[in-house]
């Protein structure tokens, strides 16, 4: 096929968003397509809901140029040499996928499937569904993966807060229906993006690397997680623990024991786990480590807020005459994003225990907080202070760095709980000679 000009990106939330304006950027000529009107609408005033540093720039700039624009009707990726998919694949409560945006986008895009045309999915999914699920789907077409058209898989590892870095320099995985397929998507993805490709041999090596990142990532903030509370029973600074422990070469590299914290959030390290389970299930293999992973890091939001009413029964503060001024509401330091925050279930079991809350974080869209936590957004760090009896750091944006705890106008006696803020030692000793009271996860 020659060299792709036009794509279509079909599916324009976080991952799509960057990826169409990162093209944009580099020159090729981008449309977006999506079922949101409304979004699509913000995208072609050249502006985005979306907060992930430098991406509203892109896209203004994409929109200003003609490089990139955005639309509602899903046969325009018939006018695309390449078409990348990057729908939401959410998994159902058993774990497994919930292929609902994919089979509708592939459905749209079978009718209307060209000769020549690369299709990449990069949405993530179990082993095999690009295979039995997508190729099925295109071929109603009448074409032929891997004959008539190339197929192939590239999966997105960005992290939010370095997603438009991550595009252009991270490692590409890409395993396509057959050899040409592969390397079509591999020179079309190299010359678009300028990373170097990582070819797999299948579709299904490339589909595993993706969920093999996530699992062990959820897996080793697992790892971190059950360290904290293990040296908690020390009085030992778990990061201490960490730091010494990261120090020993092994393998290809260093032990690295990730943090702990709060918990785990967010669209990916939620649900790939689960996919894993499901999908290694469903062949008859019985996966521990994703579960008892997931299950680690869903209870730490109950462990964080049961250090904060540990603390009040210590000062005995009866819980109902408690306020608690949570700041940071995302998932993640320095983003918005609130998908699958466990800030929500720390708010709910101090609510449920009768403490006051406030609530504040100037990074996401209040609106949202508000359906999502049932709590309004304070308007300022100060006002969601006053008077608080513990200040939790649940999510440290720079925002917050500058925040002098001297002025803030908190109750008396003050507990500062750093659910992921990893304050140094010196800035503990600070706040100690002011008269707060210090906790950290493990510290």
């Amino acid at each position: 096929m020659a060299e792709p000009h036009t794509v279509a990106v079909v599916g324009m939330g976080y991952v799509g968003s960057c990826v169409a304006a990162t093209l944009a950027e580099r020159g090729l000529s981008v449309f977006g397509v999506d079922t949101d009107a409304d979004l699509v609408s913000r995208l072609n005033r050249g502006t985005t809901p979306i907060a992930e540093p430098g991406l509203a720039d892109l896209i203004a700039n994409g929109v200003r140029s003609g490089r990139l624009r955005a639309t509602t009707d899903q046969d325009a990726a018939a006018d695309a040499d390449a078409v990348l998919l990057t729908v939401a694949t959410p998994v159902r409560p058993d774990g497994s996928l919930d292929d609902d945006h994919l089979r509708s986008a592939c459905a749209t895009l079978g009718r209307s499937l060209r000769a020549g045309q690369l299709v990449i999915l990069k949405s993530t999914v179990p082993p095999g569904t690009t295979r039995d699920l997508v190729r099925p789907l295109l071929e109603s077409s009448g074409l032929r993966a891997g004959t008539d058209f190339a197929l192939a898989f590239a999966p997105e590892r960005l992290a939010e807060g370095t997603a438009l870095h991550d595009l252009r320099t991270l490692p590409i995985v890409v395993g396509g229906i057959d050899p040409h397929s592969t390397r079509v998507a591999a020179d079309f993805l190299h010359s678009a993006l300028g990373a170097t490709p990582l070819p797999q041999e299948s579709l299904e090596a490339a589909e595993i690397v993706k969920l093999a990142d996530n699992w062990w990532i959820d897996l080793n903030i697992a790892l971190a997680n059950e360290l904290a509370m293990f040296c908690d029973l020390y009085g030992v600074d778990v990061l201490d623990v960490i730091s010494a422990a990261n120090s020993i070469p092994k393998g290809n590299g260093h032990v690295n024991i990730l943090r702990p914290s709060v918990g785990v959030g967010g669209s990916c390290l939620t649900k790939d786990p689960w996919m894993v389970w499901q999908s290694a299930r469903r062949h008859g293999l019985e996966i521990t480590t994703a579960p008892v992973g997931r299950e680690v890091n869903q209870r730490m939001p109950g462990y964080t807020a049961q250090l904060i009413l540990d603390d009040l029964d210590t000062r005995r503060v009866p819980p109902s005459e408690a306020t608690v001024a949570v700041l940071g509401l995302a998932f993640k330091n320095d983003t918005g994003d609130l998908r699958a925050t466990p800030t929500r279930a720390v708010v709910e079991a101090l609510l449920t225990a009768g403490v006051r809350v406030r609530i504040h974080d100037p990074l996401v869209d209040p609106v949202r907080a508000r359906e999502l936590f049932g709590l309004p957004v304070t308007a300022t760090a100060e006002e969601a202070v006053r008077d608080a009896h513990c200040v939790a750091l649940l999510a440290m944006h720079q925002d917050f760095a500058a925040l002098d705890f001297a002025r803030l106008p908190v109750a008396e006696s003050c507990l500062v709980l750093d659910g992921r803020a990893y304050l140094p030692k010196e800035g503990i000793a600070m706040l100690e000679r002011l008269g707060y009271t210090y906790r950290g996860v493990g510290r």
